[in-house]
């Protein structure tokens, strides 16, 4: 029995270690926008797909690695029910690069799913099968499951606000993947 007592405070840290992290508690995600991004184009098409940008800072009092972000992106079907479309998933924070407390990182996630045409992105949201998107926005911390931190709609507008219209303007540099 005295080994036992000697080791419980051993134990207790062991057990505090491997506790789930609250992504609520440590993280925060400020200005959330979405928006469209225009891709390169091929075979003549124009290509466009819904993007969402955000800031996550650690709101903590220690270094946090091992952060991921996920977008889903869901659109109305012909009842007015959301359906999935499109995704995508970010490594934020690596446990060999961790966010230190205080600190900022500007996240970027962009739809698989898109929409193309042969004519000007911006004529796309007029055409009768455009159907508005909006996002939901989830962090992970370490081994804590998935914990939405935000949603909002797509705007229709090409690019996102916080970066300068002519950069966003500016031609694709590489080609992506097809539809």
């Amino acid at each position: 029995m005295r080994g036992v007592r000697r080791l419980a405070p051993f134990l207790i840290l062991a057990l505090a270690a491997c506790a789930v992290p609250d992504p609520k508690a440590e993280l925060e995600v400020a200005d959330l926008e979405a928006y469209w991004a225009v891709d390169a184009p091929k075979a003549g098409e124009q290509y466009i797909a819904a993007a969402v940008r955000f800031e996550v800072r650690n709101k903590g009092r220690r270094p946090w690695g091992s952060i991921q972000a996920s977008a889903g992106f869901r659109r109305a079907n012909d009842q007015g029910v959301f359906e999935e479309w499109g995704g995508d998933w970010k490594q934020v924070a690596p446990s060999r690069k961790p966010l230190q407390p205080g600190e900022t990182l500007l996240v970027v996630l962009k739809s698989d799913a898109r929409y193309h045409s042969a004519g000007a992105p911006e004529s796309m949201f007029q055409h009768a099968a455009f159907r508005d998107p909006k996002v939901e926005v989830y962090l992970r911390l370490g081994s804590s499951g998935w914990v939405k931190f935000g949603e909002a709609p797509v705007e229709r507008r090409i690019g996102a606000k916080s970066v300068p219209e002519d950069v966003r303007e500016a031609p694709a540099a590489s080609p992506s993947p097809g539809p």
